[in-house]
């Protein structure tokens, strides 16, 4: 049940006809990410490059880019972990199905890793400059391990139990790194390995590190995982690998998985920090330069026949949207009982995953009001907005179920709809002005700082939405080319912003002021002002990308009619979102014409990717 080992996947991939084996020199160098971007574009095979130039291992790219073949690599126990999510969510279920969980407690036995004395890892050694040198964009600052599963212990209580696996990005080339010799780790404070850093400091104890590469595919989904709190990421692994994972301990080394493909150990160095970065990231942006821990290499393992496995992000959709919607599958049903009250939740990919939350709540104060409004819905919000990674939203529209119990918070038009005919803008919105974001995001007042917004919507419907853009429609000098992007949301292209960061622009609020509260701009409830209104209004996935990684809800919405009351901010007539882009944002990923017109050739008739791009 499940593949002990990347190999095994692998050949049960090519016999099913969802693997290529690409003999074709690739270069690691841009070409290989582009290919894999443009084969998940396209739904295609994972692909496995026998001839990787300047490097003599393989290398395994889009194993998960699709659902379809996420589901399939893990179909033997697909159903073991659903019932084990029925189970925390209704431990009464196997008294009205006793048959249909006989198989539990045999799952409940996989959670626990097992100890080995020896394994195929230990096969084999070598260096950082022989692993495959992957530069995804062509401003990365380096080489990168795209889909590392970084391992740490607490020093205060350590072993398996306390262990945290996590999927934070390792740059192995270039920057001011000793070449060979150490590596960066770029992780975020509040995840767990940075809890064991603390830890280690604290004690004055040396920081074990290490960092798996490949090995079971379900090791790689356990890394991406949104655990609870006490469960290890080991652990989910072998549940859903179907089999205890066997883990061999080296002397004087943390355990490591016996059929991991690669393994680096290391020690961070706790008196060094250097520039990681740029990094083409998940955003569609570039995260750029800045300070994280350096990992000095002691040894790089690798077993016979090891397969270096890689994604490359960038814009979404890509091969983590995968991740994301696999996730959500395992675990979205567990949501009600980790938040009360909340119904669905859904981090909307389009929009980079977390500047933009979607979510249905109950609204059941005071039933017996003439008017109803948000009063739960605002608590709600608030414990959302303080759990884990969705706390690093910075937008969160949130709407009653009891106002429309068949909406589909997945159907993004329909529930923007729903929201932007009944919010009131002078009630409706929540603010927290001076807190963190998601590190990667550039849109705030400073590196991991930035402001959030909450639009709860709540009652009967209020407005019509426009569903055109109405011809005695004016706007100021220098705005212009109006667009609808759906109904009630219209886009406006503006000049280019002159505004500092942390600074309102004057060009913004000079808009505002020039509508009164009867002009036709407020029969729309949402005005967004971009660089391009064409492009922004030509799909979905455009306006939910420019919008929401594009602004910051502190600095960067404005409203016509705005006042502020008892410190509460609002407007009379549109919300107007200020989603240019300003000097202080990262850049935007472009592909390299040149890498692009080799993709092409390879997709020509006998070439290795015709028929699939």
């Amino acid at each position: 049940m499940g593949y002990r080992n990347l190999s095994e996947c692998i050949v049960d991939l090519e016999a099913s006809g969802q693997l290529l084996r690409i003999g074709t020199e690739v270069d690691p160098y841009l070409e290989a990410g582009a290919i894999q971007r443009r084969v998940y574009q396209a739904q295609g095979p994972a692909l496995l490059f026998t001839n990787v130039k300047g490097c003599g291992f393989p290398m395994l790219g889009n194993l998960f880019g699709t659902l379809d073949r996420t589901r399939y690599i893990f179909r033997d126990t697909l159903d073991s972990i659903r019932r084990l999510v029925e189970l925390k969510l209704n431990p009464m279920a196997p008294l009205k199905q006793p048959l249909g969980y006989l198989g539990a407690p045999v799952s409940a036995w996989h959670l626990l890793p097992k100890k080995v004395k020896s394994g195929p890892i230990l096969g084999h050694s070598t260096s950082v400059d022989q692993l495959p040198q992957l530069v995804s964009w062509p401003d990365d600052g380096g080489a990168f391990i795209t889909l590392p599963q970084v391992y740490s212990e607490s020093t205060l209580r350590p072993g398996l139990r306390h262990s945290n696996l996590g999927m934070y990005r390792v740059q192995i080339s270039g920057g001011q790194y000793d070449p060979g010799g150490e590596v960066g780790i770029h992780y975020q404070i509040h995840r767990g390995i940075g809890v064991h850093h603390a830890e280690a400091l604290e004690q004055g104890r040396p920081f074990r590190v290490s960092v798996f590469v490949g090995g079971p595919p379900s090791l790689t989904v356990a890394a991406v995982m949104p655990l609870p709190e006490g469960m290890p990421e080991l652990s989910f692994a072998g549940l859903l690998a179907g089999h205890r994972i066997p883990m061999v301990c080296p002397a004087g080394q943390l355990p490591m998985p016996a059929e991991a493909d690669f393994v680096i150990t290391g020690i961070i160095d706790p008196d060094k920090q250097l520039p990681e970065g740029p990094f083409g990231d998940h955003l569609g942006y570039y995260s750029l330069a800045h300070d994280f821990p350096v990992l000095k290499v002691e040894k790089i393992w690798h077993r016979e026949g090891a397969i270096w496995p890689f994604t490359s992000v960038g814009r979404p959709p890509q091969e983590d949207t995968s991740f994301g919607a696999f996730i959500h599958e395992l675990t979205g049903d567990l949501i009600p009982s980790v938040l009360p009250g909340v119904k669905a939740v859904h981090a909307v990919d389009a929009a980079g995953v977390h500047p933009l939350l979607l979510a249905i709540g109950s609204e059941r104060y005071v039933p017996y009001a003439e008017q109803r409004k948000p009063q739960e819905l605002l608590t709600i919000g608030n414990a959302i907005l303080g759990q884990g990674q969705l706390s690093l939203a910075k937008y969160l529209f949130i709407s009653a179920q009891e106002d429309c119990p068949g909406l589909d918070i997945h159907d993004i038009p329909a529930f923007l709809r729903h929201v932007l005919e009944r919010v009131d803008w002078a009630r409706d919105l929540h603010f927290q002005t001076a807190t963190t974001i998601d590190t990667l995001d550039y849109s705030g007042g400073g590196f991991n700082e930035g402001s959030k917004v909450v639009v709860a919507a709540a009652g009967p419907r209020r407005r019509a939405l426009p569903e055109e853009v109405p011809g005695d429609l004016r706007l100021p000098p220098e705005f212009g080319n109006p667009r609808l992007a759906q109904p009630g949301i219209l886009v406006v292209q503006g000049p280019p912003c002159q505004a500092g960061r942390n600074q309102e622009d004057a060009q913004m609020l000079e808009f505002c002021r020039f509508f009164g509260e009867d002009d036709p701009l407020n029969r729309f409830p949402l005005v967004v002002v971009v660089d391009d209104s064409e492009f922004v209004a030509r799909t979905l996935n455009n306006f939910l990308w420019t919008t929401f990684t594009r602004s910051n809800p502190a600095s960067d919405i404005y409203g016509i009619g705005a006042s502020v009351q008892c410190k509460h901010w609002g407007c009379r007539g549109s919300l107007v979102i200020d989603a240019r882009s300003k000097a202080h944002h990262a850049p935007a990923l472009i592909d390299d014409p040149a890498v692009e017109r080799r993709v092409d050739a390879l997709g020509a008739a006998g070439a290795p990717l015709h028929g699939i791009i």
